[in-house]
């Protein structure tokens, strides 16, 4: 396929589709579901179901599934036919009701406690606002998915209750504005992805990356990134083709896949899309990695989206874009040419400072995870502490703002090439701080601290929630002003007065720094279990609950569960640790000293002058390395069986984990990595680094 027009958004049953084959009343009752989040009519459903099993079956389609995010942090799908019974034939139907729900078990899902084990029963329900699409001959089905009491169970409903939420209120507040031709706000998202590419050969000979997703043991290849000569680089062809195959299908399921470019460590690539509404974003971003590791099998190749698969080079994000808009077109995150005189930006402004200010710790727990732990602090990604970046201009004119001074904005200045055959543009009012967890870059705000495996609804429906209770908060300090212009203006000023504290503009990554977002107050959670500690604090369950987005008992529950999966995740990295030290590495490591002893006496048996300090000074050094190695995989296993007492408290055990166990495992790789490097290549078991980086 060369005309991607023609074949963009084949496989969806997107509105083109729905207005083609639906009746016109149908087709306008869904379209109001869509846009207005009208409620949905069971005829509407029944005469949607027909329309997409036809097209479906037209397709080359048999079964249908409904597609669905629970709170494992990957998505679910059971797939049915559409055969149904006729005498002696089958044929091929599909119902309004198999389209409104499904019936999956959801006893096997994390619940944190909502769920006993006998309790099987589950629902999956349609979200009509994401639309249906095609892969590998089945009918997929976007779903929400909540328990047989109702309790939410996954990741897509809490975001499309916050989107909700955030349309009502910035609703009523831009009314105050005399904005009343504006029905429906909605938040925009593009999310920048970052992966890892490497051959498959040499993915199936390490345990670790097919168990854990990361290299457990590696000594650093002896070309790193430290010559910057990969990021934007010249695209390999094994790869320039697999980008070129994951364009296409994505293109065919509609997801909007703009840009693409190596990053920054050898074998690292990025995929970036065109914004779409957070709740579409997150099923494409979904989709996105599921394709892309698909579409490395066919090239013999495997995707890592591990946020730290090899120590020593940059692991990899994901760079949540986020905006808000009306329906009319409007971006409330524009400042347009005077954002000095804009008050409804700089209400909309003050909404976001006051909310990541007051709930940072909601922005810190929502990206935590045992992958993202390796990367917030180092020098590759934005640190622990959540702070705002607002860049020159805007900077400026809130400190005028605070001081009560008058502001001109600077525009945009002309950039002079000095070059008469390059044409001389217009740059941007400021430059961008890529060691902010929190930037803004012109009508959106960078969320940069995602891991490149999370699922962005999480951050999303916080971030929309935390910003509809600010908006919520002014629309009652504002709806009775006898004169709104002023009402705003003493708002904005005491709100960035307040919350000035969470704006930073400087580096991130200084020493300094820390110490100084220590005596403004903001949190530095450096683990998931120091970030999770807080997250059922008062403030954030009384947030959320306020909101309508989530219960109490629901919150509690989603606090359970990633600590359980923060405890696994570790626990199964320590217990392949201990198995690749036990069968191979140390194994490996003796079978090269005796084979380095047998040559020293070999060699001496010649002729007692023959010098053997080679041999024997690395025999003595390996030898000490591997009794040390031993011992250490002995403490390991028992940190490991030390747990076990911390079962049934799960902060305890996951503090217990980060603290004790992951020490030991840092401690256990070093020594494993330093015999790599004095062992020879024929005998180590697993390959290196090397061979890994640069052996696409």
């Amino acid at each position: 396929m060369t005309n991607v027009p023609e074949y963009f958004g084949s496989m969806v049953f997107n509105d083109q589709k729905m207005k083609a084959r639906l009746p016109h009343d149908t087709y306008k009752a869904l379209k109001k579901t869509i846009q207005n989040g009208e409620p949905l009519d069971i005829s509407v459903a029944t005469a949607v179901a027909n329309a997409m099993k036809d097209w479906a079956v037209e397709m080359g389609c048999t079964h249908f599934t409904h597609w669905f995010q629970p709170m494992t942090g990957v998505t679910a799908e059971k797939h049915d036919s559409f055969i149904t019974p006729d005498g002696d034939q089958v044929i091929m139907e599909f119902s309004g009701k198999e389209l409104i729900k499904g019936e999956p078990d959801a006893s096997s899902f994390p619940s944190g406690g909502i769920r006993a084990t006998f309790e099987a029963r589950g629902y999956t329900t349609w979200d009509p606002t994401s639309p249906a699409f095609i892969r590998d001959k089945t009918l997929y089905i976007p779903t929400a998915f909540c328990s047989y009491t109702g309790e939410v169970l996954d990741k897509k409903t809490p975001l499309l209750r916050s989107m909700e939420r955030l349309s009502s209120v910035a609703v009523k507040v831009l009314h105050l504005f005399g904005k009343e031709d504006v029905t429906r706000v909605t938040t925009t998202v593009g999310p920048e992805q970052e992966y890892f590419l490497i051959d498959k050969k040499m993915y199936d000979a390490r345990p670790d990356l097919i168990y854990t997703g990361r290299t457990l043991f590696g000594a650093p290849a002896p070309k790193g990134q430290e010559l910057e000569d990969h990021y934007f680089g010249s695209i390999k062809t094994r790869v320039a083709a697999f980008m070129n195959d994951l364009d296409e299908e994505l293109w065919k399921l509609g997801v909007l896949a703009k840009t693409k470019h190596n990053e920054v460590a050898p074998s690292q690539h990025e995929l970036a899309p065109i914004f779409s509404t957070s709740n579409i974003a997150t099923d494409h971003n979904e989709l996105t990695m599921e394709v892309m590791k698909k579409t490395a099998e066919k090239h013999g190749l495997v995707c890592l989206l591990h946020e730290k698969p090899f120590a020593g080079v940059n692991g990899s994000g994901k760079h949540n874009n986020w905006s808000i808009g009306t329906n009319t077109g409007e971006n409330l995150l524009d400042p347009g040419k005077n954002p000095e005189d804009n008050l409804q930006f700089q209400l909309f402004l003050a909404a976001v400072v006051k909310a990541v200010h007051e709930y940072q710790d909601l922005l810190r727990i929502t990206v935590a995870s045992a992958g993202n732990d390796h990367r917030l602090g180092a020098n590759e990604a934005p640190p622990a502490i959540i702070s705002m970046y607002l860049g020159d201009d805007l900077g400026a004119l809130v400190d005028a703002i605070i001081d009560g001074r008058e502001y001109k904005s600077a525009g945009k200045s002309d950039m002079l090439t000095g070059v008469d055959v390059l044409p001389d543009f217009k740059k941007d009012t400021s430059d961008r701080n890529r060691t902010s967890p929190f930037a803004f870059t012109g009508n959106k705000f960078e969320f940069r601290a995602l891991g490149s495996s999370l699922n962005i609804g999480c951050p999303n429906y916080m971030l929309n929630t935390m910003v509809a209770e600010e908006l919520s908060q002014f629309y009652d300090v504002l709806k009775d002003a006898d004169d709104l212009d002023e009402a705003v203006k003493e708002l904005v000023r005491k709100v960035f007065t307040e919350h000035k504290d969470i704006i930073f503009n400087g580096d991130n990554y200084s020493a300094e720094w820390v110490e100084e977002a220590a005596r403004r107050g903001l949190c530095n959670f450096r683990s998931l279990p120091e970030a999770m500690a807080h997250y059922i604090d008062k403030k954030n369950i009384d947030l959320f609950v306020r909101n309508g987005i989530v219960s109490e008992a629901e919150i509690r529950a989603r606090y359970e569960i990633e600590l359980e999966h923060y405890v696994k995740k570790l626990h199964i990295e320590a217990l392949t640790m201990i198995d690749m030290a036990q069968k191979n590495i140390a194994p490996a490591v003796s079978g090269f000293v005796g084979k380095l002893t047998e040559t020293a006496l070999a060699k001496k048996s010649l002729s007692a002058a023959v010098s053997v300090y080679a041999e024997t000074s690395l025999v003595e050094e390996l030898s000490d390395l591997l009794e040390k190695f031993v011992k250490k995989t002995a403490d390991l296993e028992k940190a490991v069986e030390d747990a076990k007492k911390y079962n049934g408290d799960n902060l305890a055990q996951a503090t217990y984990y980060r603290e004790v166990v992951f020490a030991e495992m840092e401690k256990l790789r070093e020594l494993g990595d330093s015999m790599e490097r004095k062992t020879s290549a024929q005998y180590w078991p697993y390959p290196s680094y090397g061979e890994i980086l640069f052996g696409v």
